[in-house]
């Protein structure tokens, strides 16, 4: 019965949600494209300045990787993209709420992320050798996504992301931001690890869809939706926190 509560409340969520989808793109900064031109937003120069910064510290956390969550063990309403063990994460802030494993181990890469207005979501995400995420569409329109390139496999053309109809290529030390409500899909069809660090961040909109935006987000982090991830993420730093410290990523 709780179980069909909340699906119930999840799905009336996302479709009051995508019911303002074109208030956010009229009303959005800039634009509405699929992949934003990189240049629009100053504060991504930080981040490619320091790249090596925030490897170093992702490179502390790769001997451990087996043992850090998949995707969908926080994410559980994502299980449709993946329900193996290749695609890994490593949490700083999940929509506005601070991890505290990420925190401590990379403050480096927290002090950055921290300095970014707007930020919602910060976290490592590691795709093993040969994954695929398979096509699917963000749930709003009211963030847009960040990627800096930390690890690229080569043959770097096949390693990818499509949005909508345009594919890119990471690289790394440099960014892509994208609209993760176009249908977008990713490929590392390489034998190499591919790892970005993914932020999610607010859209910059004009009064009043941005105050509008302000009260959506806050609706969204009190969702089920997102207190189960919370949790869930919470869970795993306690058993991390019970590991030995030689063990610990």
């Amino acid at each position: 019965m709780k179980s069909t509560i909340r699906n119930a409340f999840v799905t009336a969520g996302a479709k009051t949600i995508r019911s303002l989808e074109q208030l956010m793109a009229r009303q959005s900064e800039v634009g509405n494209p699929a992949f934003f031109d990189r240049d629009i937003f100053p504060w991504r120069r930080e981040f490619e300045t320091h790249w090596r910064t925030i490897r170093g510290e992702l490179e502390q956390v790769l001997p451990q990787k087996d043992r850090l969550p998949n995707f969908q063990d926080i994410s559980r309403d994502q299980r449709h993209l993946s329900q193996d063990d290749r695609w890994k994460t490593y949490f700083f802030y999940a929509l506005g709420q601070k991890a505290a494993t990420g925190t401590e181990r990379c403050p480096e890469t927290l002090r950055i992320i921290e300095s970014l207005p707007g930020m919602q979501t910060a976290f490592f995400s590691i795709l093993a050798p040969g994954k695929r995420i398979p096509p699917h569409r963000g749930a709003f329109k009211g963030v847009i996504r960040y990627h800096l390139g930390l690890i690229v496999p080569e043959p770097r053309e096949r390693c990818w992301i499509r949005v909508g109809t345009e594919v890119r290529h990471w690289a790394e030390g440099e960014s892509l931001v994208f609209d993760d409500t176009y249908e977008h899909e990713v490929h590392n069809d390489t034998d190499g690890w591919r790892a970005v660090l993914f932020l999610d961040i607010v859209r910059p909109l004009r009064f009043p869809a941005s105050a509008l935006n302000a009260t959506v987000l806050r609706a969204v982090r009190a969702s089920p939706f997102v207190q189960d991830g919370v949790q869930n993420y919470r869970a795993w730093e306690a058993k991390l926190d019970q590991a030995s410290p030689a063990s610990a990523p």
